[in-house]
């Protein structure tokens, strides 16, 4: 029976057009109906280094990038000396033959030669290599070329020039592998049903939706991988809904901006990466002590300093809890896939606009350029919230830091009658006036945090994201992109008779520590899953629960597969 449900990877040299093709290929299968989830790392230079795309399709969701790749596609020799041990024993190498000898045939492959070097070549037109080996792929796998045909046409709608010849080179490449190519492996597309409301889209431009839904209208950053494309897209999009975005100088200045608009009334945001997000830790302290909404996406990635800016990696945790200068409440989030992303980044306006505090979102580089097939929101189960603003009776003697039991005071937009008030990064009183005095930090300071557990309340009603039966005593706890993998790793395990449970934790300060404690207490082995060296969220748990852990790490800027994390479920089930 044909194999619908497939993992491809395609790898070659960076700036040779392997990401484009993946790309192509991806809209494409997306196109025809397909689920898809997408994975690509790619090297820090513009041009050269090794860069490989992952993509899995499936007829339904997909949550993963999946195990070992079904078909290999390798546009060089590199390629196919980094990633031939990886081709699942039986799966398939597609390749060209100007430029990759491959051994002999040890692992039952099918191998398919298809030179689209020598055709670019006779066809005058090497920029067409990629679309002539897309032709390939679609006439070997089914895929239909007309999928690939709106793709092409949308792409290059603003160069004429090379739209025709393009088409020209996916047309050829889809009749050379029909009159010369043999099939001779199970991996096939057929059409499938295409059903309505199905967005693809990848975890920036999640953020920008969501961000933009509500209610950003401002936006400074300054340019860094991989957080770029989300201040691209909003320079494109906040226009059109009467909007600014600024390209500040640097990511203190961009901060800086932010607090500015957001004292102004206007819902505002900015995303950076590692490095940036360490510049804003000033600014995020005035943003506490002023008690102004701040939203800040920080897209980690590998390494400290540049450290490798174009892999993944869950390491400015610390940073996100404790980062800074003295005292002050931040709220924390992560979300756990592309629709995440969305609902997430509207839950960060959402908790600093009511809250009046800086919130970190951090999500990271695979989930920044991933791409997920998903279902349109139900946006009536969305709501967005607005800054609590002063009554008349408020006006009549306007404290704007008044002590509240929440810990929240209403926040008067400056220009408001009445409204009048001091906002500064120094200790003050209730109207804002600098105050210094001892009792007055005290009461201030409390005031403050008063506000974190107020959210936590919050947090306490909601429903742990659990998966799996809960009743399980291996429980597998994961944050930010990971959680795909989780989950198809727990479904694999409670398959196998292994009864196992996961957490995933989308808002990390604060916990819900009553509901959390209750639910670890008849735990007798607490995985915790992430991509960092030091197991920061581990800690996190620990130092907040009092509760031991077994720490998962992975730390070399690749995703954890659905495989590795079984495997350990396994081996502590075993124990």
């Amino acid at each position: 029976m044909p194999q619908s449900d497939l993992v491809i990877r395609l790898g070659g040299e960076g700036g040779e057009g392997v990401i484009s093709a993946s790309d192509m290929f991806t809209a494409g299968a997306a196109r025809a109906g397909y689920d898809i989830f997408t994975f690509r790392t790619y090297p820090a230079e513009i041009k050269g280094g090794h860069a490989w795309y992952q993509i899995r399709i499936g007829k339904e969701k997909v949550g993963s990038l999946g195990d070992a790749p079904d078909i290999l596609v390798c546009f060089n020799q590199e390629a196919y000396e980094i990633h031939k041990d990886q081709l699942r024993d039986g799966g398939v190498l597609v390749y060209d033959p100007d430029q990759v000898k491959p051994e002999a045939n040890g692992h039952n492959q099918t191998q398919y030669a298809v030179p689209m070097t020598a055709i670019a070549r006779q066809q005058d037109f090497m920029r067409g290599k990629n679309l002539i080996l897309l032709g390939a792929l679609c006439q070997l796998f089914g895929l239909e070329p007309a999928e690939l045909e709106g793709v092409v046409r949308s792409r290059l709608a603003r160069r004429a020039e090379l739209l025709q010849k393009n088409l020209e080179s996916l047309q050829i490449g889809y009749d050379y592998a029909k009159r010369n190519l043999v099939k001779q492996d199970p991996y096939y597309l057929p059409p499938i049903e295409k059903r309505p409301g199905r967005l693809v889209m990848s975890g920036n431009e999640a953020i920008v939706a969501g961000a933009l839904y509500a209610g950003c209208r401002f936006f400074a950053g300054y340019p860094i991988t991989p957080a770029s494309d989300i201040m691209e897209a909003m320079a494109r999009e906040l226009p059109k809904l009467g909007g600014v975005m600024i390209q500040a100088e640097d990511e203190i200045a961009a901060a800086s901006m932010v607090v500015g608009a957001s004292y102004g009334g206007v819902k505002a945001m900015t995303a950076t990466s590692g490095p940036g997000f360490t510049l804003m830790a000033e600014v995020t302290g005035l943003a506490g002590m002023s008690e102004i909404p701040l939203v800040i996406v920080d897209a980690q990635r590998s390494g400290p300093s540049t450290g490798m800016p174009t892999k993944l990696e869950q390491a400015d945790l610390n940073h996100a809890l404790y980062g800074g200068h003295g005292d002050f409440p931040r709220v924390v989030i992560a979300p756990g896939s592309v629709e995440d992303c969305f609902r997430q980044i509207v839950r960060a306006f959402n908790i600093a606009w009511k809250y009046q505090v800086p919130v970190i979102f951090l999500s990271d580089q695979s989930l920044s350029h991933r791409t997920e097939s998903l279902q349109m929101p139900d946006l009536s189960t969305i709501p967005v919230y607005e800054r609590e603003a002063p009554t008349a009776e408020d006006l009549a003697n306007y404290a704007r830091y008044k002590i509240t039991p929440s810990g929240i005071s209403p926040m008067a937009i400056p220009g408001e009658k009445n409204g009048m008030f001091v906002s500064a990064g120094l200790e003050h009183d209730e109207y804002g006036h600098p105050d210094l005095d001892a009792d007055n930090h005290v009461a201030m300071t409390l005031k403050r945090f008063r506000k974190l557990e107020t959210l936590r309340a919050e947090l306490e009603q909601e429903p742990l994201p659990l998966h799996g039966d809960p009743t399980a005593p291996l429980v597998v706890v994961g944050w930010g992109a990971s959680e795909g993998a989780i989950l198809e790793a727990v479904d694999r395990a409670n398959a196998k008779g292994i009864p196992a449970v996961s957490l995933h934790l989308r808002v990390l300060n604060p916990l819900p520590e009553n509901q959390l404690r209750s639910f670890f207490a008849d735990k007798t082995k607490i995985l915790v899953v992430e991509h960092n060296y030091s197991g920061q969220l581990a800690r996190h748990l620990r130092a907040s629960l009092g509760i031991a852990t077994i720490n998962v790490n992975k730390f070399g800027g690749l995703p954890f597969t659905a495989g590795e994390i079984l495997a350990r479920i396994e081996e502590e089930a075993r124990g």
